[in-house]
């Protein structure tokens, strides 16, 4: 999980972008199910990435990428996917990002592989954020290097400073939240098929900037480490990795939709009898389920216009606050008031579940729910 995030004071700035942070980027159908995923498989054509001794990063990205795309095709035909490239040629960051925001997609799934010293190993994922070490801060410059292919040698693109990617933090922190939920998913699953995890992590990239939904970049393995750059390039074990990716953006699509059922959306105002349980009356040991409606970088007013007169319980996780509804002991119910809380506006909301006083997977939950 992410430790705190290192947030610079602009006042000014905070709070202009806290005012639009609910009502920008939502250009897309996000609330109303998973249907459109970006698969973005890195660098390409004249832009080789890194390498090692004799595979490079362009064909080892494409081809986990191609089964990844493959297996989410073959199991849920309803879900679009698109592909900013299928074969060798060079694609721009910009029109990389901007293929998924002109498909108004619910994810965008970067694909790469690293580079360091001979001996360094494992797999990570990567949300936008400030980088808290200097090799993330070379990871991130690079990958966002692609540009130099570009026409004008990426001219047009803006300094990515601290206060730029605070900025873009905060207008987009709604989708911040699901974009280190999958990314936690995928580490999990690298795990589990034998990967060292090197953890979720954050910094400056250049496509993930640019994009307008939930957006990670996967470091699959290092190149430049003779053994990881065989486990690489061999067909069985990119089927492998792009195998994990998918386990975890299915176990993400379950928990994101939810159970699909009916509210009756003619309700106006709150009707408090939704919400479910007052505090306190479900023991800390015990399973409890809320609805997440909001996330921010910053404390925000529980009395403020944009909570409704809603009675409004805050956490704090991942440097993050994030606002909650309801109190229940079961499933259903918070289902219903998630899908309440998405037709009165808030078309992000999903469903968390705590024990002893901390949130835990909605999964392992439902397992203790259900004995």
């Amino acid at each position: 999980m992410i430790k705190g995030f290192n947030i610079a004071k602009n006042i000014l700035l905070c709070a202009t972008l806290l005012f639009v942070t609910i009502t920008s980027a939502q250009t897309n159908d996000f609330g109303k199910g998973l249907k459109t995923v970006v698969i973005d498989p890195g660098h390409g054509g004249k832009d080789p990435g890194c390498h090692g001794n004799h595979s490079n990063e362009k064909t080892v990205t494409l081809a986990i990428a191609l089964k990844l795309g493959k297996f989410i095709e073959e199991k849920y035909p309803d879900v679009k996917v698109i592909y900013t490239r299928k074969t060798d040629v060079f694609v721009e960051l910009d029109e990389r990002a901007q293929i998924a925001n002109r498909a108004n997609a619910d994810l965008f799934i970067c694909v790469h592989a690293n580079a360091g010293p001979a001996k360094a190993f494992g797999s990570e994922t990567y949300v936008l954020g400030l980088h808290r070490t200097e090799a993330q801060r070379k990871i991130a410059e690079r990958e966002n290097a692609s540009i130099e292919f570009e026409e004008g040698g990426g001219a047009k693109y803006e300094k990515l400073s601290a206060d730029a990617i605070i900025a873009r933090q905060l207008q987009l922190s709604v989708f911040l939240d699901h974009s280190i939920n999958l990314a936690t998913k995928i580490q999990e699953q690298f795990v589990k098929i034998g990967r060292s995890n090197r953890g979720v992590r954050q910094a400056g990239f250049l496509v993930l900037y640019k994009t307008t939904m939930p957006s990670v970049l996967i470091e699959t393995g290092f190149l430049t480490n003779p053994e990881e750059e065989n486990f690489l390039a061999d067909d069985a074990s990119q089927t492998k990795m792009a195998k994990g990716i998918f386990t975890a953006f299915e176990e993400y699509k379950a928990e994101y939709e939810g159970a699909d059922l009916s509210v009756d959306a003619t309700i106006n105002g709150v009707d408090t009898t939704l919400f479910g349980l007052k505090e306190g009356t479900i023991a800390t040991s015990k399973v409890s389920y809320r609805v997440q409606i909001e996330t921010s970088a910053t404390p925000l007013d529980l009395d403020s216009e944009r909570f409704q007169n809603m009675p409004v319980w805050t956490y704090e996780a991942g440097g993050l606050y994030k606002y909650t509804v309801g109190l229940f002991e079961n499933l259903d119910p918070a289902n219903k008031l998630k899908n309440e809380m998405r037709n009165k506006g808030f078309e992000h909301a999903f469903v968390v579940a705590f024990q002893n006083g901390e949130r835990i997977k909605l999964a392992d939950a439902t397992k203790i729910t259900e004995k």
